[in-house]
């Protein structure tokens, strides 16, 4: 039985995946300490984990950010980055480092696991590596690590391997890095520096390949190649929820059984306060075509959804993708990076219209991979989505290709694949320690 600590700042959406990593390490016999949130303490002690609360300066709410952080309001841009790096992730670290090293003081890990907004093991990862436990991890985005063949993520741009391409991506990494996003990167430094640590000796987006090992959810296909990715990348396969054990159908399940395509179009959990910006122009673009459109709002009711309702729509809160997805035939998302692995892993060709956070990138590997369709917009026309919509279903490429990406991720276990990780790193780390 190995130890092992497992650290999330107190995001929902990062913590769900690590959670999944967490059941298994428990359903193998390991202790696990999982350091985040204190809102979170039942869904972590309900997977056998015991639950050590983040300190309250580090401990906000993730469902209100920019109550949590009203410098963020009103910025977009870089200067919306520039906040979240330095006040959201950078002004953390001094808070989750000393929870780190109080919960270690009592538990000697074997190994940690964290994500990488969990920035708190940032001055282990820069100090003695045989000073502390190895450790993995775990993204839970399009990779984000600075190559020379890819452009600075966030530009939702295709790979170049070629010369001016590899100048492109220079050109826009030191612009991105040196002009844009100093600030945040000279509040990085300033803030290691107060707990005694070295200055991160490359980029803080790129901070996380200085661990022992960085797992990466999805499969080769749906990443870009890159000529200098560091080798502790692994790729390790979709994380996914487990399969729903009950569920309800609504009244009209039985009409995904029949001869129409099923289009499904959804702007995730979080995005949802206006659903005109995605759901309602699809709705527009498919009325009057011969296809059953699933809606799910994310929680809202039927009425937040602007305009009357088409006779073609079928609308529900929650759906689980488990059961939906076997009957869907093309996609509309907003690029929720969960959300697509889960349609690519039942074979489900995309259409992607996305404009915040990462889901440039997703939408741009979406079209890249040959899997579907980047609109380059969060709030496509219903005119534009039409045409989307019918060329994915008309043209049989993007379902081969979504085909083949799905037999490729399901030649993978990724929570098997990161408790054998941990294990093995545990395993050696323990080997090191001088016996009793």
């Amino acid at each position: 039985m190995a130890r092992l600590l497992i650290g999330c700042s107190p995001i929902h959406g990062h913590l769900a995946p690590l959670l999944r990593v967490v059941e298994g390490l428990v359903e193998r016999g390991h202790h696990v300490v999982v350091l985040t949130g204190s809102r979170f303490g039942e869904a972590v002690k309900e997977t056998g984990a015991e639950h050590a609360p983040l300190p309250p300066a580090c401990d906000y709410d993730d469902r209100d950010l920019d109550g949590c952080f009203p410098e963020r309001v009103g910025k977009r841009g870089p200067a919306r980055i520039n906040v979240d790096a330095s006040r959201v992730f950078a002004d953390a670290i001094p808070h989750q480092f000393e929870a780190l090293r109080e919960v270690l003081g009592r538990f000697p890990a074997d190994a940690i696991l964290v994500e990488p907004g969990f920035n708190g093991v940032l001055p282990l990862l820069l100090g003695p590596a045989g000073a502390r436990p190895p450790v993995v991890a775990l993204n839970i985005s399009p990779l984000i690590l600075s190559s020379r063949d890819t452009a600075p993520f966030g530009f939702g741009l295709a790979p170049s391997m070629r010369p001016l391409g590899r100048a492109r991506n220079l050109a826009l990494r030191l612009v991105i890095q040196r002009v844009l996003l100093n600030p945040s990167r000279r509040h990085f430094d300033r803030v290691l520096e107060s707990v005694g640590s070295p200055r991160l000796p490359l980029f803080y987006m790129d901070a996380f390949a200085l661990a022992d090992r960085y797992l990466q959810p999805t499969v080769p296909s749906f990443e870009y190649p890159r000529s200098d990715l560091p080798g502790s990348v692994r790729f390790v396969g979709p994380m996914l929820p487990p399969p729903t054990s009950r569920f309800e159908p609504p009244a009209w399940w039985g009409e995904l059984d029949g001869t129409r395509p099923v289009v499904h179009v959804t702007q995730g959990t979080v995005a949802t306060a206006d659903l005109g910006r995605l759901i309602a122009p699809t709705l527009a673009a498919l009325e009057h075509d011969d296809v059953l459109v699933v809606v799910t709002t994310g929680g809202r009711p039927a009425s937040a959804i602007p305009g009357v309702l088409p006779a073609n729509v079928r609308v529900a809160e929650f759906l689980p993708y488990d059961h939906l997805l076997p009957k869907v035939d093309v996609m509309v998302t907003n690029g929720g990076y969960g959300g697509v692995q889960h349609a690519l892993a039942h074979g489900i060709p995309l259409v992607v219209a996305g404009a915040t956070e990462d889901k440039p990138e997703v939408a741009s590997r979406v079209a890249w991979s040959g899997v579907g369709l980047n609109m380059r917009t969060g709030k496509p026309t219903a005119e534009k989505l039409r045409t989307a919509i019918r060329r994915v279903l008309s043209d049989p490429s993007y379902k081969d290709r979504a085909r083949a990406l799905q037999q490729e991720m399901s030649r993978q276990d990724s929570v098997a694949e990161v408790c054998a990780t941990l294990e093995d790193l545990a395993g050696k780390n323990r080997s090191l320690k001088p016996a009793g």
